[in-house]
Parts: C-alpha cells; sequence; structure tokens
C-alpha cells in the first residue's frame, strides 16, 4: 500500500526480539499498532474478526455433527498406507482439515510394550525413583502423580523410536501438508527430521491426575511482538485475512521464541507422542480443539474492546499460552478427545492446535507414552542442534528443558556408535 493509492500508508509495527521490560507497556504499543495496521487496510478490526469467527463456527459444527453422528472426528490412518502411499483421498482431505492424527500400528505392539518395559528397567537399573527431586517445571508439576512426566531423554527406546525408519515415513507424511515453499522460499527438508529430544510419561493403574488445561505451545508474546511472527500472521493484521493459511511455514523457521521456562527452541509442524500402553479414550487422555486455523481467533481475540488493553487474553512469558472460557468459549465447544488407542500407536496434532489432557481418577490400565515431535531439518532446528548433540553425548538434560542431568552418568545410555543414519543426520552429526 502506498501513500499515492488513495488509502493510508500501511503503518509499520513496533517489534521486540526479546521479551520487554515493561510488559504492559509493550502490549498498549503492539495493540494499538495492530488496531491501525488493520484499519489502514480499510477494514475494522470486528470485520477482520468476524470472517475469523464465522470460519470457527462452521468448523465447531462440523465436528459436532461429526460426534452426534457417532464418528471419530480425529482422523485415523494405518502406518503401513503411509508407508506404501495409499493414503485414501478422503483420509488427506480430513487430515488436512482437522490437523491431527492417529497412526495405527505405527510401531507392532510388542515392540512398543518392549520399550515400555526397557525404560522401566534403565531407571530402575541407574535408581531414578530413589534420586528423583521432583518436578523440574511448575507446568507439568500440576499433573499429581509422581512423578508422570519423567526427565529422561537418551534411554534405548527413546532414541530407536526417533531415529526408527517408521517414524521418519510418519514425520514425512505429516510435512507434506506444510506448504514447504512459498514466497520463493524453501522452508525446511521435509524428508529429515531434526530428532527434537522430548520426555515420557508413565502414568499407573490407579492413579489420580489434574491433566492439563486447554493451551497452545507455539509462543507466546513474542507471537505479536517479533519481526519473524509479525511477518508469519501478517495476513491477520493486513486486511488478507482470508488469506491465512494455518500451514504455511513462512517466517517460522528462522524465528524463535522468547526465552523462558515454557519455551520451544525447534519449529514443529506437528506435536506428538508414540503410545507405549494401551489407552482408553476415557482415562485422562489428550484432548484438542481439530481446527487449525484457531490460531487467527487466538491472535484476533485481543484487539477486541472488550479485552483491557495491557492484557492479551491471559498471555505473557513464562507460562503456556492459555485457551479459557472467558475469552475463547467459542472455541472450546470444539474439544474432542482421542479415541482409544493401542501400545504402537502415534498420536500427532498441528503446533498451533489448541490441546488439553483430561484430568482423571482411579485410572484404569496404564497411560505411558514417549513425546516424538515432527520437526523438520531448518535454520531454526539446525540452529538448536548443536545443543541437543552436547546433551546427548553428555547425557544432559536438552537445554530447553529443566537443567535436572539425571542421566549424565547412567548405565545403558543410548550411545553415539549406535545411531543409525537417520540419528546421526537428525542431530547433525553428518
Amino acid at each position: 500500500m502506498t501513500a499515492t493509492s488513495g488509502r493510508p500508508q500501511t503503518p509499520a509495527l513496533p517489534h521486540w526480539e526479546s521479551p520487554p521490560e515493561d510488559l504492559s507497556a509493550a502490549i498498549r504499543k503492539i495493540k494499538s499498532a495492530l488496531r491501525a495496521r488493520i484499519e489502514a487496510s480499510g477494514r475494522s478490526v470486528d470485520e477482520v474478526f468476524a470472517v475469523v469467527e464465522q470460519r470457527i463456527a462452521e468448523r465447531v459444527s462440523e465436528i459436532k455433527a461429526e460426534q452426534e453422528r457417532g464418528e471419530t472426528v480425529w482422523p485415523v490412518i494405518d502406518y503401513a498406507d503411509i508407508a506404501n502411499g495409499t493414503v485414501s483421498a478422503e483420509q488427506i482431505s480430513k487430515l488436512q482439515r482437522r490437523g491431527c492424527l492417529v497412526v495405527r500400528g505405527h510401531f507392532d505392539r510388542d515392540q512398543a510394550l518392549a520399550w515400555d518395559a526397557g525404560i522401566v528397567e534403565y531407571v530402575e537399573r541407574n535408581h531414578f525413583f530413589e534420586n528423583y527431586r521432583g518436578p523440574g517445571d511448575d507446568f507439568f508439576g500440576s499433573v499429581g502423580s509422581k512423578p508422570e512426566i519423567y526427565p529422561i531423554y537418551w534411554s534405548p527406546a527413546q532414541v530407536e523410536a526417533r531415529q526408527s525408519r517408521r517414524t521418519a515415513d510418519v514425520q514425512a507424511f505429516l510435512n507434506s501438508f506444510w506448504k514447504n515453499e512459498s514466497e520463493g522460499v524453501q522452508w525446511f527438508d521435509p524428508d529429515r527430521d531434526a530428532m527434537y529430544p522430548d520426555r515420557i510419561r508413565r502414568r499407573p493403574p490407579g492413579a489420580d491426575s489434574a491433566g492439563l488445561g486447554t493451551h497452545c505451545d507455539p509462543g507466546t508474546l513474542d507471537l505479536w511482538m517479533t519481526r519473524s511472527y509479525q511477518q508469519a500472521f501478517r495476513h491477520l493484521f493486513d486486511g488478507t485475512v482470508e488469506q491465512y493459511d494455518p500451514w504455511d511455514p513462512a517466517h517460522r523457521t528462522s524465528g524463535s521464541q522468547y526465552p523462558g521456562s515454557t519455551m520451544c527452541s525447534a519449529f514443529r509442524t506437528f506435536q506428538g507422542w508414540t503410545a507405549l500402553s494401551d489407552m482408553d479414550h476415557d482415562q485422562g487422555v489428550l484432548h484438542s480443539v481439530p481446527i487449525p486455523e484457531a490460531m487467527a481467533y487466538l491472535m484476533l481475540r485481543p484487539l477486541l474492546p472488550d479485552v483491557p488493553d495491557d492484557d492479551m487474553c491471559g498471555v505473557t512469558t513464562n507460562q503456556v499460552f492459555p485457551a479459557t472460557h472467558k475469552w475463547h468459549s467459542d472455541l472450546l465447544e470444539g474439544l474432542v478427545g482421542i479415541p482409544d488407542v493401542k501400545a504402537g500407536d502415534s498420536v500427532w496434532w498441528h503446533c498451533d492446535m489448541i490441546h488439553s489432557v483430561a484430568p482423571v481418577a482411579d485410572q484404569q490400565g496404564w497411560g505411558n507414552v514417549m513425546y516424538i515431535p515432527a520437526a523438520p531439518w531448518c535454520p531454526r532446528n539446525e540452529a538448536y542442534a548443536p545443543s541437543v548433540r552436547d546433551a546427548f553425548l553428555t547425557g544432559s538434560s536438552p537445554t530447553d528443558f529443566p537443567a535436572e542431568h539425571y542421566e549424565r552418568d547412567w548405565d545403558g545410555r543410548f550411545t553415539y556408535d549406535q545411531l543409525n543414519e537417520i540419528g546421526r543426520r537428525g542431530m547433525g552429526f553428518d
């Protein structure tokens, strides 16, 4: 837009590449600038938000209709179809629309159960329970089990699963839903995963767990305040909201989150976990709002007049991005849980997706998973890779996580000579 076109020049946005010292003042400033930018396009904030609101309402209606018909809202695809290239057009369309997936038979059930038993042997051999010092962060400290989230990263089970060809197949399939090239740039390598190391969850039968509230993980105030994310979400604020595409990674693969206790240094196309036990749908399992474009609602909602000028609907630094009934009730009407899963199945959800873990009392059966996302090789993930390599070689906790370092002197930790080609490339050794 130029001044000679008869419309105001698009205002520049202020930006902060690290958390501003005065959050309230920065929030007021960015909200004022974002509103001015939208209005310079000839549309009001209310008009732009109404476009998103209508789209969300349509998706929520679809989800409720599927539930009423007794259908599984989450797409379910067999690993064999992914490996053989025989996923149906209908399944692909549903995954694109819902942004989440259960992969049946990602691993053989016996393999997953053997990994689960191997993790138990690994932690017991190294006296984890005798030395456990309690939750290393407040977020997972809320779940209630003692412990539920194990700060373990380098067990044979975890690294074998991360570097498996079967995992690489699923990750490449999921990456293919993203617009790998846009604006004349190839944003990531869809066939090479950066092997982002994460923890495990083991919840025993009979456990009571408070679960985790509805939230999303792509960032916090940095989503509005850093230049890279302002570019990533440009269509929401420049009057072209209809062009917003939740599958476009443009500018996300180089920008990073504000540093803090809940950050993620990597760009993940999908978050995910692999089941190490059978889990029924009503036993404290993952729920999500399976609407990838819901991020547009979350990003625009703070600009409406009912939100205080120094408030981003509760979003701040050092806490996860909350989705609450106070500000996002329309979205949360679409919250739905995963179907029953078996050991060896894997579960995946778009990196922007609102999700939660339901509470459970007197859980029936084990609830065990290892967290393995899809994090394709890109500048942001390549920059994080040296710290991953160092953590792997020394048995340390990765730098995105609390510095607990339980495994540094553990017997049986996965070693460099056990890495295959996928593992070496994933951590940048090759």
